[in-house]
């Protein structure tokens, strides 16, 4: 077993998530911090604080540049971060005369962060679309099954007749809530962090404002100030990732309730077991289970991330790195999960 279980290859299909996983990898990190450098070079350029010609000449060599990954490797472990490393192989790689005009007035900080929004973007919207398609797929449902009844419970004992409509209700509101806050968090969350040494940018002068702000528009960001010891962002949509898989979760949790016995639901596919064959293991709705606990204990490590000490902490900074990336992960599994166990359902109710 591997240190993290969705890298594992044996239990990837179970916990992974291709498209996510993908925005995580080193080849993306470095591909957007890349396109931090060009767009900040392009920025001060056009405020006349590097020369037109370094940026054009900082473009054409970041167009082709190929990174020594092995060094990237090495520089972190000595330098705590990568962007040193990185730095320096790409003023490498522009040369003089303007090799010295990358990454001016910028900290490593800023890179990572800002490379890290640009890749949270598109696994944002990813679990956007999932959520969309599981809304639909229990719509469906409700379509084909909402009249028919079914005994409500209360306390797990029961209560009183329901329609399949109420039970399907208490699956599919929270996913749209959830839809919602995601759409609305995405204006304080999708925003450049561009701060300098200690967040003064004090490199820049006069400039500053101005230089953020074409910084953000070239990279499609949020204009904001810097926020490197303000981490209610990053906390706010991890919250909001462990509420869609704790909702997932009370979908897993029913589900695998009312398969108990076959007289509530029916579901195909389910999983096999090496003992009995007659089983139809119920593996999706547990795994619902699992995530949404997995993601409310790790939400706590995101919480403690927010102890940002003075104007930086490298602690808590990389408690981020090491909690987001798995909780992305486990939401986009969850609901991928989640969508497979919706097109399973073959009945519920009577």
């Amino acid at each position: 077993m591997t240190v993290s279980p969705s890298a594992n290859s044996l239990l990837y299909g179970l916990l992974g998530d291709d498209e996510t996983a993908r925005q995580f990898s080193a080849e993306s990190e470095i591909a957007a911090m890349v396109g931090f450098e060009r767009a900040l070079a392009e920025a001060e350029a056009a405020e006349g604080v590097i020369t037109k010609e370094a940026a054009t000449a900082i473009a054409h060599a970041l167009a082709s540049f190929r990174p020594d990954f092995e060094a990237l490797k090495a520089g972190v472990a000595q330098d705590g971060v990568v962007v040193p490393e990185l730095v320096r192989q790409l003023r490498a790689t522009v040369a003089a005369p303007h090799g010295g005009a990358l990454h001016l007035g910028a900290t490593s900080q800023d890179v990572i962060d800002t490379g890290l929004l640009l890749r949270l973007r598109p696994v944002c919207e990813r679990i956007t679309y999932l959520l969309s398609q599981l809304i639909d797929s229990l719509a469906r449902l409700d379509e084909s099954y909402g009249d028919r009844q079914m005994m409500g419970r209360t306390r797990m004992q029961a209560a009183i007749p329901i329609t399949v409509a109420d039970r399907l209700a208490s699956w599919r509101e929270p996913l749209l809530r959830h839809r919602d806050r995601l759409n609305e968090l995405a204006g304080r969350l999708f925003v450049v962090q561009f701060g300098g040494a200690a967040g003064t940018l004090e490199k820049l002068g006069d400039k500053a404002g101005a230089v953020r702000s074409g910084l953000a528009r070239r990279l499609g960001l949020g204009d904001a100030p810097q926020w490197h010891s303000q981490r209610d962002r990053l906390a706010e949509f991890c919250g909001v990732l462990s509420l869609v898989t704790g909702s997932l979760g009370k979908f897993g949790q029913d589900v695998a309730l009312m398969a108990q016995d076959g007289t509530e639901i029916v579901l195909s596919g389910g999983g096999a077991s090496s003992a009995m064959p007659h089983k139809q293991n119920p593996v999706a709705a547990e795994i619902l289970v699992t995530l949404a606990r997995f993601n409310a204990t790790q939400l706590s490590g995101m919480h403690q991330a927010l102890v940002h000490e003075q104007e930086r902490s490298g602690a808590a900074w990389t408690l981020e790195w090491m909690i987001l990336p798995q909780m992305a992960m486990a939401t986009a599994a969850s609901l991928r999960q989640a969508g497979i166990l919706a097109a399973r359902i073959e009945r519920i109710g009577s």
